[in-house]
Order: C-alpha cells, then sequence, then structure tokens
C-alpha cells in the first residue's frame, strides 16, 4: 500500500522499515495481539537494503557461547515460523570452519553445549572434497542454510500489510506519542515506535536521542558455477553433478565465506567484511571490480570444483557496529533495532519478539541486555553483560 501524503494515527505501536528485523517485530507485537503499522520507503526485500538475496548462513559457530545460545533459540523459532507458514526457510547442511580461528569457534560451542566434530585435514578432504581447507576443520552437523527470500515472505505474511514508498524524515518524541513524518507530507503517529532502518536508522534515532554508531559499507557477494558449467540460473549440464557441497568459514575476519543456493548448483561466497564505505544515496548494484578480483583469488584457494569467475554478482549493504554487536534499546518511546554488522540475519525472530518487548515496556530478556547502546559508554574493560 502506498500513497502521497498517508496519514495513520493513533497506532500503538510504528514500525519503520520493512526489512528481516522490521518485519520480524511487526510479527511479534501482531502476534501479541498488539495494534501495529509497518511502513518502508521502497518495497519488502528492495535490492538497496540489507535483507535481499538468495540466501545467508545460519550458524551455531562462535567463539562466544552467548552468540551460540542465542543461535540455537533462534533455529527454534525459525522453525516455528515454517510450521505457521508452510514454507522452507533453513535448509540443513554441514559447515566446515577452518583457519586460524577455528580453536576459538570450537571452544564457543563446547562451552554452549552445541555438537560439533574436529576432522583432520585429511579427514576434511576426503568427506569434503569441493573444499580445499589445507588443514584440519570444524564440522558442524547443525548449521543451514536461510532462505532469505522465504524468510522475509513468511515474516511479511505473518505481520500487518506494509505501507510502501513511505520514506522516514523525522521522527518527534513529545512524551505522549511518537510522529513520524513522510518526504511526501505523510504523518504516522503511534504511542511508540521502533527505528528498523537498517544504516538510514542511526540519523533517525538521533532525533529521538538515541546515539548509534555505526557505518555502512556496500558489500558484495559472488555466484559461482561448478567446474561442470551452470547457467546464471543455477541450471546444470550432464557433466555438473558431483558430491554436495558444504558451508564454509575461513577464520578469523576478514573471513571467506561461502554456501550453496537452494534450488541451484550455483554456490555464493563472499568476504566478511569486505566492501567499502557506502553512500546511502547512491547505492548501486554495479560490481565492484577490485572486490571481484580478491574473490575470484579466494574461489581458486578454497573452491577446486567451481569456476573461479563468477556468473553474476549482487551487492548489499551493511549497518556495521564498531563492536559488531546489534543495537537494542529504547530512549523515551523511540526503539532503535540496528547495527546487524552482516551476520543478524540468523537471529531475526529472536531479535524481533526482543524489540517487540522493548516498544511494549516490558523487561527485556537478560541476553538481550549486551546490545543495549550504553556499552559504547562503558570505561573500556568494563563488562557488556554478555550472557
Amino acid at each position: 500500500m502506498a500513497g502521497p501524503g498517508l496519514v495513520v494515527t493513533g497506532h500503538e505501536v510504528a514500525v519503520v522499515g520493512a526489512g528481516l528485523l522490521g518485519l520480524a517485530t511487526a510479527r511479534a507485537l501482531a502476534a501479541r495481539g498488539r495494534d501495529v503499522v509497518i511502513v518502508e520507503q521502497a518495497t519488502v526485500g528492495h535490492p538497496g537494503g540489507g535483507s535481499h538475496g538468495s540466501c545467508r548462513i545460519f550458524r551455531l559457530g562462535y567463539p562466544d557461547p552467548g552468540y551460540v545460545t542465542m543461535a540455537a533459540r533462534s533455529r527454534r523459532l525459525w522453525h516455528d515460523l515454517e510450521a505457521e507458514s508452510g514454507r522452507v526457510i533453513l535448509h540443513p547442511v554441514p559447515q566446515l570452519t577452518f583457519g586460524p580461528g577455528l580453536a576459538a569457534v570450537h571452544e564457543g560451542m563446547r562451552a554452549a553445549g552445541a555438537p560439533a566434530e574436529l576432522l583432520s585435514a585429511a579427514e576434511a578432504a576426503e568427506r569434503f572434497p569441493g573444499v580445499a581447507t589445507g588443514g584440519p576443520a570444524l564440522l558442524e552437523p547443525e548449521s543451514c542454510v536461510t532462505a532469505a527470500d522465504q524468510a522475509l515472505a513468511a515474516l511479511a505474511a505473518a505481520a500487518p500489510p506494509v505501507r510502501t514508498g513511505f520514506r522516514v524524515t523525522s521522527v518527534a518524541d513529545d512524551g505522549r506519542e511518537v510522529t513520524v513524518r513522510s518526504a511526501d507530507g505523510g504523518v504516522l503517529t503511534a504511542r511508540s515506535a521502533v527505528l528498523c532502518a537498517g544504516p538510514w536508522t542511526a540519523a533517525l534515532a538521533a532525533q529521538a536521542g538515541l546515539r548509534v554508531p555505526s557505518a555502512p559499507t556496500l558489500e558484495q557477494v559472488a555466484y559461482l558455477a561448478p567446474a561442470g558449467g551452470a547457467g546464471p540460473d543455477g541450471s546444470t549440464g550432464p557433466g555438473s553433478t558431483g558430491p554436495a557441497m558444504p558451508i564454509f568459514i575461513h577464520q578469523p575476519e576478514p573471513l571467506p565465506y561461502g554456501l550453496p543456493v537452494p534450488g541451484s548448483r550455483l554456490y555464493k561466497m563472499g568476504i566478511h567484511p569486505s566492501g567499502p564505505p557506502a553512500d546511502l544515496s547512491r547505492l548501486t548494484q554495479e560490481e565492484d571490480a577490485a572486490l571481484a578480483g580478491r574473490f575470484r583469488e579466494v574461489a581458486a584457494r578454497f573452491l577446486p570444483s567451481h569456476q573461479p569467475v563468477a556468473v553474476r554478482s549482487e551487492r548489499c549493504v551493511y549497518d556495521n557496529t564498531p563492536d559488531d554487536d546489534f543495537v537494542l534499546d529504547r530512549s523515551g518511546r523511540v526503539v532503535a533495532g540496528c547495527g546487524t554488522s552482516g551476520h543478524g540475519f540468523k537471529f531475526g525472530p529472536l531479535l524481533g519478539g526482543w524489540l517487540a518487548s522493548l516498544a511494549l515496556g516490558e523487561a527485556p530478556d537478560p541476553a538481550a541486555a549486551r546490545f543495549a547502546l550504553g556499552r559504547f559508554s562503558r570505561p573500556a574493560g568494563a563488562s557488556t553483560g554478555s550472557p
């Protein structure tokens, strides 16, 4: 739904942004029987945002046990959404983690009680010949590929209809309600507002007293065809079959990664993070030649079963915080949910529920405390409140 000068007043909660976090928050609020309206400057899954694209990695493998536990909680919530929507969102795919950061990831998983198997270099090569680990690897048996498009569609179907074409320019909190205004003169009022506008959130939140330190970057991913050949849509000829490809992550940052695309023989890969600073007024899908060159080197090193030259590329804007932790916080009647730093998609339903609680003034989940903005004002070395 769209319309110039749209006026929507008197709602309980307004959600700004219909990406992953905004849709998950609106769904959580609607599930609690709350009156919620959601607005979006473009469309759901638009290429200028951070939630579009074919797929994402769902993993438990983090050096931080708190994130491992959060991922396990999130997986259960994704399965609930699958049952509710009838869509397949999580596709089980084993994952290999290798490189200098392997031991830290293994320890984080062990501390959280997550299953993992340490493979020797020979075992990894025998079981997963499509990925050249060059050494031992940590096998995660419970990783998945998230079908991002199906995830957004399922969340959107469970949330109120999105009012598109509403580009927010101002947010004002007078202590009684929040007034949100759009570039075309539209007005939206609600008792509270949740700002989930990705890298646009910081500027809007500042108007309500929330100082969000974030920096957008314009990342790039590549889609590779198997050595046997594949078209841009992933279709393949008779010579393209071979062992199923796992997910891979080479730790630590900047980390090369890759994952098979559901329903396709293409393999998606990237380097996290690697993109240049983003100009939000001039986001583009044009390929960055320098990044494409780096990807060819990574593919040649780690993916012997795939052609190193991409059949296509894709750009994606990241909303990065200084510590790579997310931002979930409230000031007055305004809530900010942002700073997903390129690894937040897997936590969507969990973060959406936490943001809904913040919007309603409920006591936050103890595990959410680490994502409050107060951490940026603590003295160096102070506790972050990590679960």
